[in-house]
């Protein structure tokens, strides 16, 4: 019985794999659909945000506001920002509030949910079950 060096076990392996992978990603980041009214900006789907996130919209919303450093509110299904922000700014935004407070730090999945301890926030893994500290807003 012979054995296999490394190298031919991985060349083995890598021409099994299938040439096209499938890259569907399951979650997707809405597209930001906003209103700019006056000196104000509307965004319209922010409770689709929230859906989506599954976050409570006083944690989305005051992170907007910090990151954006103006005053914002709730109104209906709408979210309304007390400034003017471009779309470009505003998927900016939500892409790092996405990439701090949704996806694990371990496994990257977005299977997560957030969980205050005292005075701690921590984002739970429901993937793998990692549990991280995060910055509090």
């Amino acid at each position: 019985m012979s054995f296999l060096s490394y190298e031919e076990m991985l060349k083995r392996a890598m021409e099994r794999i299938p040439k096209k992978i499938k890259d569907e990603k399951r979650f997707r980041i809405p597209e930001v659909m906003y209103e700019i009214q006056g000196n104000k900006t509307i965004i319209k789907n922010f409770q689709e945000f929230l859906s989506v996130f599954r976050r409570d919209a006083k944690h989305f919303s005051k992170f907007l506001c910090r990151e954006l450093a103006t005053l914002g509110y709730p109104q209906g299904n709408f979210f309304v920002l007390q400034t003017m922000v471009s779309g470009a700014t505003l998927r900016k935004k939500i892409e790092s509030y996405v990439n701090e407070f949704v996806y694990c730090k371990q496994c990257g999945e977005p299977d997560t949910k957030l969980i205050k301890e005292d005075r701690i926030y921590f984002l739970v893994c429901e993937a793998c079950g990692a549990k991280h500290s995060v910055r509090s807003i």
